[in-house]
């Protein structure tokens, strides 16, 4: 494969849904398998068996030492495509080659028994990855420190946080010493602290020429470890190369996308549709990237299918890690949009922005008079906080604060107090 680690060619996944699992097949049905499959598409019109493809015509390479991110909406089809690079699910179509030892973190907790302490599992999981009983053992001690868990290490992980479930697993995987590691949205659990210590070792492999590829939904992460990505719509991959352009492309194809829950009806038969979304600042100037205690504005245009009584406007700031961060309703600011609302736009002001740095999306939820069941649910458009020092690690926001400062011979509870010989110092943010 000369300078290549992975090279896929035409790969697929077909899913057949509404059928019946019929247990395990024997060396005679897989014989019969390609001749039953010739008629698959008339059975599956007479038994209410569809076809799913979460993966279609999929062909890619990647060098050693690569690192690339793979970025897409849900149901696009990357957590497929690590499953069947990681040999857990096999190809309907096309072929994979791997040059390298594989570490794989997929899923939370996979590998582990719940039964089984966090040391057990530590060697389970090792085991199950290609790393032999002596490898794990030299290992452990450096594995439990990197996890940061060793008070919990002899407990059974079915007591485990699924925070701590992805620190042990990540830990194991991590010293495994992979060539190629894949990532499926783990840094999205555990503390912020446990993220950049991951993100940090995937650098450390990226300095030793390993090859990572990493799924995300947080363009950040994917921006601070990744030089190239791979966009995915709907089972195919849409574009493939530097970070930027594709995560522009993620961007807009997020911007007005439905959100559905399951039992809930479809958006074909919503009574509201939101068809417009944009932020501006103060002066009315769109703009998608603000800086600390700026003010934007929200304008909503949206479209009445069906007269729906005093709909209530839900606007919401979700972080891209999913941490819905404040929601702002016109039931609670006391806006009626009156008995029966025609097509119309709306504007929403918000108090100045004082989110930390990072990528946050508007979402609109319409709902009936009284925070009643949901008649719409889109992703309006995405914007970014920008600032040198006020990241993710500092919370969720920031406000400026007064600071005292008390003698030492001051008692702590008289700091609060007028008497009480103090210094107030008052940051200089703002």
């Amino acid at each position: 494969m000369s300078n290549l680690a992975i090279r896929a060619e035409g790969l697929g996944k077909r899913y057949e849904l509404g059928k019946a699992g019929t247990g395990y097949d024997s060396i005679r049905d897989y014989l019969v398998d390609g001749a039953r499959y010739l008629l698959s598409r008339q059975r599956a019109k007479r038994s209410g068996v569809t076809e799913l493809w979460a993966l279609r015509d999929t062909s890619f390479e990647i060098a050693h030492g690569e690192n690339v991110g793979i970025i897409g909406l849900n149901g696009a089809g990357k957590s497929t495509l690590l499953k069947i690079l990681s040999r857990i699910t096999e190809p309907t179509t096309g072929r994979a080659e791997i040059d390298g030892r594989i570490g794989a973190l997929l899923e939370v907790g996979t590998g582990f028994h719940l039964e089984l302490t966090g040391r057990e599992n530590v060697f389970l999981y090792g085991s199950i990855l290609g790393m032999k009983r002596e490898e794990v053992a030299r290992k452990f001690d450096a594995i439990v420190d990197f996890a940061g868990i060793p008070q919990h290490i002899d407990t059974p992980v079915k007591r485990y946080s699924s925070g701590m479930y992805v620190r042990l697993a990540f830990a194991v995987a991590a010293h495994l010493e992979p060539e190629i590691l894949f990532l499926d949205e783990v840094l999205a659990v555990g503390d912020l602290g446990f993220q950049r210590k991951c993100i940090n070792f995937a650098k450390e492999l990226q300095q030793r020429d390993a090859t990572i590829l990493f799924v995300s939904h947080n363009m950040f992460s994917i921006k601070t470890m990744c030089d190239r990505v791979i966009y995915m719509r709907q089972g195919r991959i849409q574009y493939d190369g530097p970070v930027d352009p594709g995560i522009e492309i993620y961007e807009r194809d997020c911007r007005l996308g439905v959100l559905t829950r399951p039992g809930e009806a479809k958006p074909d038969d919503w009574p509201i549709f939101i068809t417009g979304c944009d932020v501006f600042d103060a002066a009315g100037g769109k703009k998608t990237i603000f800086e600390i205690g700026e003010t934007m504005r929200v304008h909503l245009a949206y479209e009445v299918r069906k007269a729906v009584p005093h709909p209530n406007f839900m606007v919401s700031i979700v972080r891209s890690d999913g941490v819905t961060v404040c929601t702002y309703s016109t039931e609670t600011d006391g806006v009626d949009l009156g008995p029966s609302p025609e097509d119309g736009v709306l504007q929403l002001e918000l108090p100045p922005l004082r989110l930390v740095a990072e990528m946050y999306a508007i979402k609109i939820t319409v709902r009936e008079k009284g925070f009643g069941m949901v008649l719409c649910e889109q992703i309006g458009t995405t914007f970014h906080m920008r600032d040198p020092l006020l990241d993710i690690n500092f919370g969720v926001y920031h406000e400026a604060a007064e600071w005292r400062v008390g003698h030492a011979e001051t008692a702590a509870s008289a700091l609060p107090g007028p008497a009480a010989k103090v210094a107030t110092l008052t940051s200089t943010r703002t």
